[in-house]
């Protein structure tokens, strides 16, 4: 199979560098036509569309190798701005059929050192900024029958780091977007997944490691943190060929695989449990050796526990 993106247009926020310019070049090479969007400020958020280069030296690099791209320099953290991110494509192209959201900015350190101000930024950026880009886009994919939307959640959101309680609310929230609007844009053929990528960027170098904690395993995994190893995940997600829905995929150490919520099979009864009682089957409770579900939502859930208890619909 040969992915191709031949008359379609997609947007990649944060795309002047690291791993969004992967995603732009790839897709632009494939023949997508690609809405190049970066604001160019410091990697916290702190700094105003000032540097306009960084989207504008990737649209060069796609031209220069034969390919169609536009820059964008809209900030994704207010509803204007997603707006015109996606007008830019219909402006330029005549229709959107991809939204790759991957800007972000970082804030990290100790919880008591963190504030609310920084946890606003990261609210407003990455759950703000992946749900600005998308409603923009909604509209015109239900017409259309087709969309495809690929989000960035992370490790930090999903299984958690003691330096990035701010950032891992933002991530977690990102994972809560991707999973509602994957069933809510499924009858109209937009389909919604979202990545868990671990790369070297911008972000990521200027990082202190002693703030992040120190984690043994790091060194090992650094020869593949070049974002090439996520580039071909994303630009899969995105493409027409991609039938998967619901989705959360972890990039790390050159090993690509499925994330997924599951739930316990537990402990139950037909009566309410007093605190004693849990007690007392706290281990089975926990014991994902005995059998657990993988909902495919939260109807689903219901389903499973109805199976477990023998209850008919």
């Amino acid at each position: 199979m040969t992915i191709s993106y031949e008359g379609q247009v997609v947007v990649v926020t944060g795309a002047g560098g690291g791993l969004g310019r992967t995603y732009a070049i790839d897709i632009a090479r494939r023949g997508g036509m690609v809405v190049v969007n970066d604001l160019g400020g410091a990697t916290d958020g702190s700094e105003g569309n000032e540097q306009k280069s960084y989207a504008d030296a990737v649209v060069d690099e796609i031209r220069a190798a034969g390919g169609i791209a536009v820059a964008n320099y809209d900030n994704v953290a207010g509803e204007a701005g997603g707006k015109a991110i996606i007008q830019s494509a219909l402006d330029h192209y005549g229709r959107i059929d991809c939204v790759i959201a991957n800007a972000g900015t970082m804030r990290y350190g100790p919880f008591e050192d963190l504030t609310l101000g920084d946890l606003n930024a990261l609210l407003a950026v990455h759950v703000g900024g992946s749900w600005n880009v998308a409603q923009a886009a909604w509209p015109h994919m239900k017409a259309q029958g087709y969309g495809r939307l690929v989000f960035t959640t992370s490790s930090g959101g999903m299984l958690g780091n003691a330096a990035l309680a701010a950032y891992g609310a933002a991530k977690g929230g990102v994972m809560g977007l991707t999973l509602n609007l994957a069933l809510a844009g499924a009858p109209h053929g937009i389909l919604c997944n979202a990545i868990m990528p671990n790369a070297m960027s911008r972000m990521t170098m200027e990082m202190d490691a002693a703030k992040m904690g120190n984690n043994p395993w790091s060194r090992s995994m650094w020869p593949y943190f070049d974002p090439g190893y996520t580039t071909g995940l994303v630009s899969y997600l995105a493409s027409n060929a991609c039938t998967t829905n619901h989705g959360i995929y972890s990039m790390l150490g050159g090993r690509l695989g499925r994330t997924f919520i599951g739930v316990c099979d537990g402990y139950a009864q037909d009566a309410p449990m007093d605190a004693e009682t849990v007690a007392a089957h706290w281990d089975a409770i926990n014991d994902t050796a005995a059998g657990f579900g993988v909902p495919a939502n939260n109807a689903d859930e219901f389903r499973i526990v109805a199976e477990l208890r023998g209850l008919s619909a």
